[in-house]
């Protein structure tokens, strides 16, 4: 085992907003109509930035699950500092294994990670039965701007820690959920990218952290998965940092669907 670039970037004590940055987490809000009061899910929420951010800024009830038991326990810490865990509440969970009842959320967000290591149809499925009929679903998801061989996308995915989809595949799965009347978003060249990273839809580990921060994140890949865990993320962050640099294949969408009564949707 080895760390992909999503782990290498959370193994960071810097708090990130997820790709897009503010700008696009504010512009989510806008496109739920968030108010007070409201229940909020984010799904693979890392160290709940985001969700944060809208209990903050919106006075929503937040719901956090994510995958990473360690992550959820420095959210949960850092709430109680903050004041802030009788309105944010994180816990261990699985995507495809939502522990919440039917229809109790007024917006859910699938982040990056949300899909990474369950199937992305049954995933959705989860989504949809925890929002409310009539209620907002939003992906912030990465795409393939232009085709790519299996072998690669495989490659690929497993080294960014996120399995990439083209966008008609995103739109196909979630109407087969009962997620219509979607609506889509080129986020791929924002200036806000994870605060600093202009035009890049993924983290560059090789642009976002300074010299001792790298090496920091190394020192703890090399506790948790040696030194061929070392060499492996070595490797991976110099192919990510080509992909990001060189290519114009990945791209980060916004998707926006809403739960319908039934399940046969159009698009």
């Amino acid at each position: 085992m080895a760390p992909s670039m999503l782990e290498l970037v959370q193994l960071s004590p810097r708090l990130f907003f997820p790709p897009g940055g503010e700008d696009l987490y504010r512009h989510i809000a806008v496109l739920s109509d968030l108010s007070a009061g409201m229940e909020v899910l984010d799904v693979a929420c890392t160290r709940g930035v985001a969700l944060e951010y809208f209990v903050r800024e919106f006075e929503v009830h937040g719901s956090g699950v994510e995958a990473d038991a360690q992550l959820v326990s420095e959210t949960a810490e850092r709430c109680r500092r903050r004041s802030l865990a009788d309105r944010l509440q994180v816990q261990v969970g699985r995507a495809d294994r939502l522990p919440y009842r039917d229809g109790i959320f007024d917006v859910v967000i699938g982040e990056l990670g949300f899909s990474s290591a369950v199937d992305p149809a049954v995933a959705l499925a989860e989504l949809a039965r925890v929002t409310r009929p009539g209620g907002t679903i939003m992906l912030v998801q990465l795409v393939w701007l232009a085709p790519v061989e299996i072998a690669r996308q495989e490659w690929l995915g497993q080294v960014l820690g996120v399995q990439p989809r083209m966008l008609v595949e995103w739109k196909r799965m979630l109407l087969e959920a009962g997620i219509g009347d979607l609506h889509t978003e080129d986020w791929s060249d924002t200036s806000t990218t994870f605060g600093r990273v202009a035009g890049k839809p993924f983290p560059d580990f090789a642009e976002l952290f300074s010299l001792p921060e790298k090496l920091g994140i190394l020192r703890r890949v090399l506790r948790r998965w040696g030194w061929s865990g070392v060499g492996t993320a070595w490797r991976g962050n110099r192919a990510v940092h080509h992909l990001l640099t060189h290519e114009r294949i990945l791209g980060l969408d916004l998707i926006k669907g809403t739960k319908l009564p039934q399940t046969e949707a159009s698009f």
